[in-house]
């Protein structure tokens, strides 16, 4: 097989994979908060406690996937052209 088809399969085959995570989970971890809700912080002695809340997510640990964000957008751009 050359180069050339190969490299569009695993494109494809990568792109199908990717879309149906989006479908079957479209909220990931939050990447800044690896998915806690808060920054983990030491204190003087180096234990471990619980810092801020994280912004990002607004605490919930979890961010909507890009993928699904793009879907979300382009259904309603379709919906509200179709009214």
């Amino acid at each position: 097989m050359t180069p050339a088809p190969l490299a569009s399969a695993l494109l494809l085959f990568v792109t199908l994979s990717y879309v149906s995570l989006c479908a079957a989970s479209p909220f990931g971890n939050c990447r800044k908060c690896r998915g806690w809700g808060f920054a983990m912080k030491t204190d003087r002695k180096g234990r471990s406690k619980r810092g801020k809340d994280c912004r990002r997510c607004k605490a919930t640990g979890k961010r909507i996937r890009i993928g699904r964000r793009l879907y979300n957008v382009a259904a309603r751009l379709h919906r509200d052209g179709t009214r």
